[in-house]
């Protein structure tokens, strides 16, 4: 049940040839995931807020990623994730970020305020009362900013099955490059009916989370929102998969096949 949010938004990380085109979401846009352990075991719920709002005299999207257990695991698991970001609503580059956790006692709380013009991040580590600032490459992205750096900039008419894709993403104290390949598309059955989908697999670090390198498997709505429907991970014990369960603010339909 570790990560619920890093899970949800880094396998989203993807920077490839893009066109203008309409921004796929909004102010007021809200989406809630139910989480579960191995196909059967309730685990937990995930929420992604956006708000208009300004930072330092700029007008940002500020977006609240929230993650919890439910349930008999949290009794014996209990996890309460938070994670910030405020990005330029223009250009979706990120001016800070928050990290904020409790995984079963495993707890970080940070903050990263991000130099996009001299490609620097100001690290204040506050569990650790520690300070630095460590270079990094430019327009770098944080964990939150890329699902919506995905959203607005990926123009998937362009995409094939097989396509790689990748970018650069700072966390906690480094940057590191993310690869996801595109795996076709899928009509898949949700709470709200079946739906047409794009479907990935991102490769991720294999350890102490996740089984290997493709642990991964995520879908996406094949509309302008791009909204990401079904999340499925094979951890290093067990599985993860998150789905969908409610959500409001969306700018644009969401084209359902069957109801």
């Amino acid at each position: 049940m570790k990560k619920i949010l890093l899970i949800l938004i880094t396998t989203l990380a993807v920077q490839m040839s893009f066109s203008q085109q309409e921004s796929a979401f909004g102010d007021g846009e809200w989406f809630k995931f139910k989480m579960s352990y191995s196909g059967f075991l309730k685990a937990g719920n995930a929420t992604l807020t956006v708000k208009d709002t300004q930072l330092k005299n700029k007008d940002v999207y500020h977006v609240v990623g929230k993650g919890w257990t439910t349930g008999m695991i949290k009794w014996f698991f209990k996890v309460k994730d938070r994670y910030e970001s405020y990005f330029d609503k223009r250009t979706i580059m990120p001016y800070k970020f928050v990290r904020n956790i409790d995984e079963g006692g495993y707890t970080k709380d940070i903050e990263i305020d991000f130099d996009q013009v001299n490609n620097k991040a100001y690290v204040n580590d506050k569990k650790h009362n520690e300070k630095s600032v460590i270079k990094t490459r430019p327009n770098i992205q944080d964990m939150v900013s890329t699902f919506y750096y995905f959203r607005n900039n990926l123009d998937t008419s362009k995409l094939k099955p097989g396509d790689e894709m990748g970018l650069e993403m700072f966390f906690d104290k480094e940057s590191y490059g993310f690869k996801l390949r595109y795996l076709g598309e899928e009509v898949i059955d949700t709470d709200f009916g079946e739906i047409r989908s794009l479907k990935f697999r991102p490769y991720v670090m294999a350890g102490r989370v996740f089984k290997e390198e493709e642990s991964l498997t995520l879908w996406v709505s094949k509309d302008k929102n791009k909204v990401p429907l079904r999340i499925k991970a094979d951890l290093a014990v067990g599985s993860l998969r998150a789905d969908l369960e409610a959500f409001k603010g969306l700018k644009h339909p969401f084209k359902i096949v069957v109801n």
